[in-house]
């Protein structure tokens, strides 16, 4: 986690389709699921977890 706070953009990560700022990366079968916010030079880590469950949770996080 360490490593994604110095670089929130390493080599894997991609952008969730349909959101400004959220962004994923994967870890072997895991997901971790995060946002930037690039004005206040900030990370919030949502999830890590699983990928099968989530993109589950995802749901509830972008559409409360």
């Amino acid at each position: 986690m360490e490593s994604l706070a110095k670089n929130p953009f390493p080599r894997q990560y991609r952008k969730l389709q349909g959101t400004d700022n959220f962004y994923r990366i994967r870890i072997g079968d895991y997901r971790v699921i995060y946002q930037v916010d690039n004005n206040k030079d900030f990370l919030t880590i949502y999830y890590i977890r699983h990928r099968r469950d989530v993109y589950r949770k995802i749901v509830y996080l972008l559409h409360p």
